[in-house]
């Protein structure tokens, strides 16, 4: 009887739990303190924008490109582009936003920077840097037989994370531009990644690094399978929001239903325990992380507002996001740093502090605020499994045993 009521007042209490905004706040300011790697940078420019300036994001209803007129929330996005920008060797010819073994993460600032260009940023020759990245992706950089671009720079190499890097780029580029080519290309890069990434044998996750001469690593990353599947949604969301969307109806399809086939492949590995995923989603040996997990529910939430609901896995990203947000889980510590992580700069170690999984909590929250203000979309079809009482008691169940109240036997 006492373990119903507790059950009960969980329920009651712990189920519709968010972050708060001096949580927020934390995560916000260590993730303002540690990015500094180019796919660090990228990621906490997207941050900003889904989290401060959502109109500005290409998830907003809003048809792009986005006004001229930036407001005063976009200065910090401008401050973070124009430090990339200023630093860069001027008048090299086509060379990447910022020096990396890596061809494809620096393109992850991009949008940035084509967004400073779009809105009249002065200070700085935003379109020509914008430029030289693009053409350095074509004309320096290998490509694999079909036309995959490298996301290495000294190997023909494809890593599930370029997904995010590059072919958001392209799409922006093609909607700042009138370039219908540019925006069908990001999603040809996609198609070409799934292609060699995407394993039927189990059941749609993507290998992480295939192809190269050293370094693959053929195993199915959790955080490679969210990066993948949060870049195919901002191209898609670009596409749906650009004046070419009649014209490339069957390439956003594509990619809702390529990303819709990642979360059924992922979520058969969400752990019960916490909601979490193992660092590679299907070796139950390997190291608990919640970065990848909060980048995947992240775009659940995004995927249930573009498909309006008919694609969605929104009871896995709620177990994910009440994990996470719940105090007593101490998936957040006192100082806002999310635990545990994979190191961000070795992939197959534990780390400590990971500037990209503060990203993904506040990408999670953006999401997860968007998702709600929309009327929760895919609530009542989420696999089939509406988010009703019992779901209620369940994740009520889950928050307790995370906040350590109860064990599972």
């Amino acid at each position: 009887m006492r373990f119903a009521l507790f059950v009960l007042l969980a329920a009651s209490s712990s189920f519709g739990q968010e972050l708060s905004d001096d949580t927020i706040s934390k995560v916000k300011a260590r993730l303002a303190e540690s990015a500094q790697k180019s796919w660090e940078l990228g990621t906490r420019i997207q941050t900003l924008l889904e989290l401060d300036t959502p109109s500005y994001s290409v998830f907003s209803n809003n048809a792009l490109p986005p006004s001229q007129n930036a407001p005063d929330s976009l200065n910090i996005v401008f401050d973070v582009v124009k430090n990339i920008t200023s630093t860069r060797p001027k008048g090299s010819g086509p060379q990447p936003l910022m020096v990396d073994g890596s061809a494809a993460d620096p393109a992850s600032n991009g949008v940035g920077v084509l967004i400073a260009n779009w809105t009249r940023q002065s200070g700085e020759d935003y379109a020509g840097s914008a430029e030289e990245q693009l053409n350095y992706l074509y004309t320096k950089v290998p490509k694999s037989k079909t036309g995959a671009i490298s996301h290495r720079n000294d190997q023909m190499q494809l890593w599930s994370d370029f997904v995010y890097m590059v072919p958001p780029f392209l799409a922006y580029y093609g909607v700042t531009t009138s370039n219908k080519t540019l925006l069908k290309e990001a999603h040809t890069q996609v198609k070409l990644y799934r292609d060699a990434l995407h394993n039927g044998h189990a059941h749609g996750l993507w290998q992480h690094v295939v192809q190269g001469t050293s370094g693959n690593d053929p195993g199915y990353w959790s955080t490679g399978n969210a990066w993948a599947a949060a870049g195919m949604l901002r191209v898609a969301a670009t596409i749906t929001h650009s004046k070419f969307k009649d014209d490339l109806k069957h390439e956003y399809k594509e990619l809702l239903d390529w990303t819709n086939e990642i979360h059924g492949a992922m979520y058969r590995h969400q752990r019960s325990q916490d909601a979490l995923f193992t660092n590679y989603a299907d070796d139950s040996k390997s190291f608990v992380d919640a970065a990848g997990a909060a980048l995947l529910a992240a775009s659940v939430y995004r995927l249930a507002l573009l498909s309006g609901g008919s694609k969605s896995h929104i009871h896995n990203a709620e177990k994910t996001r009440l994990s996470i947000s719940n105090s007593s889980s101490r998936h957040i510590d006192s100082e806002g740093w999310l635990t545990p992580v994979v190191n961000p700069h070795q992939y197959g170690v534990e780390g400590e502090k990971s500037p990209e999984g503060q990203a993904f909590v506040l990408q999670m929250h953006a999401a997860y605020e968007d998702w709600k203000s929309a009327g929760k979309p895919g609530a009542n079809n989420g696999g089939g499994r509406a988010l009703n009482k019992g779901n209620l008691v369940a994740g009520a169940i889950l928050t307790a045993v995370s906040a350590g109240f109860l064990s599972l036997i």
